[in-house]
């Protein structure tokens, strides 16, 4: 099968019928980090990287192609869907601003001009240095490529029952041969590439044909990543054992790199962000998580964490005060000072004054 990538290097001026720019992510941060997250300070730098490129009127839109599929069966657990929230939730990114950046769960990626009904559904992808809302106005039906101008940064996929060769591909056929499992098939391959030879030299034109055809399939989602999107980032997570794996895009193919033991297990520096394994609850589940965190190893909080935070930090600085206040009017009475006065030099009522008295006897 030909393959129309839709760009031949991951820096690109452009690429014919497309206008891709550049698709290169330098200068990324991470500030606001741990117990300390905060809202992060926004500079002139944060800027939309990837301005929007003039919408092809010869191709499908979003509104062509959109996710929703009815004959499709939906999530495959609960864990599918709060999963995509965390990331979603936890990630920080003091380089864009949240309107420049695109997370989404389940949404449909169409990735290919010449195929335009050919999709992937990532479980989780984030797009930086494109517009939040659809042309800054609508909420994204889908994700198509050819008109956002540019590929996914980052992309989780979470392996069920019977996913594992497509999330995989040639890797998870490398574990299979190293089990022992890929011995009988690669004879049996053999076998099958012999017969094929015999059989394709008799085949008619017709028939030569319709094989061409079947070729026509669409990829599967490891091969989509690799050589149609050519994601950078590729996460892989089994959450029934806890192993995490992570692709780098280098040179054109994916390569697999070696994990930390303690987070960061994944660190990717141009984003400047680190990705672990949290043990811990969310929204009342236990777990273990992927969650991300800086490169200290500790946590970004959630946005409900962070108001939580506030909210104890506040509290605390009152209570600080205030026992600040009541030792300073025990210091006034101990003086010999008359209750009166020392609640109008600190601020006191007279009823708080005579809790402290009380307090003294």
């Amino acid at each position: 099968m030909v393959v129309d990538m839709v760009s031949t290097r991951r820096h690109v001026t452009s690429v014919e019928g497309l206008g891709v720019e550049g698709l290169g992510v330098e200068g990324l941060g991470v500030e606001g980090l741990g117990s300390e997250a905060i809202a992060p300070v926004v500079s002139e730098k944060m800027a939309l990287s990837h301005p929007r490129q003039p919408l092809r009127p010869d191709l499908p839109t979003m509104y062509d192609l959109p996710s929703e599929d009815p004959e499709e069966p939906g999530l495959p657990d609960e864990f599918h869907d709060l999963q995509p929230q965390l990331l979603s939730r936890t990630l920080s990114l003091t380089q864009y601003r949240p309107e420049d950046c695109f997370t989404v769960s389940d949404l449909n990626v169409y990735y290919d001009e010449n195929h335009t009904g050919w999709y992937k559904r990532p479980d989780w992808f984030l797009t930086v240095g494109v517009s939040r809302m659809y042309n800054d106005e609508d909420a994204r039906r889908s994700y198509v490529v050819w008109q956002e101008g540019k590929s996914p940064d980052v992309v989780v996929e979470i392996l069920s029952e019977g996913t594992e060769a497509e999330d995989l591909g040639r890797f998870y056929e490398a574990i299979s041969e190293a089990s022992g499992e890929g011995a009988s098939a690669s004879t049996s391959e053999i076998s099958e590439t012999d017969q094929n030879t015999e059989t394709l030299e008799n085949l008619a034109v017709a028939d030569l044909a319709v094989l061409k055809t079947s070729r026509e399939r669409p990829p599967e989602k490891f091969e989509v990543y690799e050589t149609y999107l050519q994601v950078p980032h590729y996460l892989v997570y089994d959450r029934r054992t806890q192993v995490l794996r992570y692709f780098q895009w280098i040179e054109g193919a994916y390569q697999e790199r070696s994990l930390n033991p303690t987070p960061p297990m994944v660190w990717l520096a141009d984003l400047d962000i680190g990705l672990g394994i949290w043990r811990g609850k969310f929204e009342g589940i236990p777990g273990n998580w992927l969650r991300w965190c800086d490169r200290q190893g500790n946590w970004l909080l959630t946005d409900t964490e962070q108001a939580n935070q506030q909210l104890a930090q506040e509290r605390q600085a009152r209570e600080q005060a205030e026992a600040k206040l009541l030792q300073t009017a025990r210091n006034l009475l101990a003086t010999g000072m008359a209750a009166d006065q020392v609640a109008e030099i600190v601020g006191l009522s007279t009823d708080q004054i005579a809790e402290v008295l009380e307090g003294q006897d």
